[in-house]
């Protein structure tokens, strides 16, 4: 057999081990006081004979009959008290070692059942306050797995609801192709290139946003003026837009100051939230905006902010919580023509932390959409 085996054989479960070390404490302070007893006990009683025969009582010929009946009756007590002590110590440290070890017993049960899947489960508080510590411990990573784990079936849920449109689509098309009952036109195959670039587009945001939550997305801070990448932006879109569109406009000072900044991540960040407000806009504006924000209301850090307002559809209130969601888009159809993959919000957000600020919307329902976020001076 080998070592690791002798050892499992021999070990001992908790309880046994703080009931065997409490036994050994009581046998070494009953030892200790038998045998200190029996050494003492017949000199100290020799002794207070010897006073009692300075003061006149005669006990010449009773001494050794005292002597041996102390002993006798010494003996005997100390006996019985071993008895009744070494009985009652010892099922007062069985019930103590139990009520010890439940606990433990109770929180192994939990984590067994939590290990097969009921993260449902939580530890009872405990009197003892270091088990107490524990068991707070493992509710709060309990909570944090729970919701990791409902965070994991949302997004499977909404990615198979992602995939299934343009998958049908293009299962449509090639069966009709197949079976020849439609013509194999240039309209045909450029509506099977759309479905296919919306697939990888799905796909490349899903890695990216994947990346930005682990924390593996390289952000390279550096010193830079956005004020070049604000003007470059605004006139490429304005190129695109048509003459019934909206307008787009910057608004900031001709001098900003420069921010520590991953100048090809906010780009990317800016891209998405003017991209998202051309979607939601047929008419009217978009403003780029730019200021400073030395005092800020919830940072004494001065910072700049960036914000992007159209006068389109707005957000109702009570989406509003869920703008920064994967996968959720305001149109209760999910229509993927108007809504992108629905995650470039997520995506956004989480570069914007990523380099020390916050992304913020506000918006009303029918007048226009604000989305903000701020990074810090350099």
């Amino acid at each position: 057999m080998s070592k690791t085996g002798l050892r499992k054989t021999k070990s001992l479960p908790l309880v046994s081990r703080l009931f065997l070390s409490h036994l050994l404490v009581m046998m070494v302070a009953v030892s200790s006081l038998v045998i200190i007893g029996k050494l003492s006990s017949p000199r100290f009683f020799v002794l207070h004979l010897q006073q009692l025969e300075g003061r006149g009582v005669t006990l010449r010929y009773a001494r050794t009959n005292l002597i041996k009946g102390f002993e006798t009756a010494w003996n005997r007590s100390t006996f019985w008290a071993v008895i009744a002590g070494g009985t009652a110590a010892g099922g007062l440290s069985y019930w103590v070692s139990k009520r010890i070890v439940q606990p433990l017993t109770q929180i192994e049960q939990i984590t067994q059942r939590f290990a097969a899947g009921h993260l449902d489960e939580r530890l009872p508080p405990s009197e003892i306050p270091e088990i107490n510590q524990l068991t707070t411990s493992f509710n709060r990573m309990a909570v944090s797995l729970e919701d990791v784990e409902h965070r994991r079936r949302e997004l499977v849920s909404d990615l198979t609801h992602e995939l299934r449109t343009p998958l049908t689509v293009l299962r449509g098309y090639l069966e009709e192709l197949a079976d020849a009952r439609i013509e194999p036109t240039p309209e045909v195959y450029q509506q099977l290139a759309k479905e296919t670039r919306r697939l990888e587009r799905l796909i490349n945001d899903l890695q990216e946003l994947s990346k930005a939550e682990a924390g593996y997305l390289p952000i390279h801070l550096q010193v830079v003026n956005l004020r070049p990448l604000l003007e470059s932006l605004v006139q490429k879109f304005s190129d695109q837009l048509l003459e019934d569109g909206p307008v787009l406009r910057l608004e900031c000072p001709d001098q900003l100051p420069s921010v520590l900044a991953d100048p090809d991540r906010v780009e990317q960040v800016l891209v998405n939230l003017i991209g998202n407000a051309l979607t939601y806009t047929k008419a009217g504006s978009i403003t780029v905006q730019a200021w400073t924000d030395a005092e800020g209301a919830t940072s004494r850090l001065p910072r700049l902010w960036i914000a992007v307002t159209d006068t389109g559809i707005g957000i109702a209130a009570q989406d509003l919580p869920h703008v920064f969601e994967r996968f959720w888009r305001a149109e209760k159809s999910r229509n993927q023509h108007t809504g992108g993959t629905g995650i470039g919000l997520a995506i956004s957000q989480r570069l914007v932390e990523l380099q020390g600020g916050q992304l913020e919307v506000e918006s009303q329902l029918g007048i226009g959409s604000t989305f903000r976020f701020y990074l810090p001076l350099a």
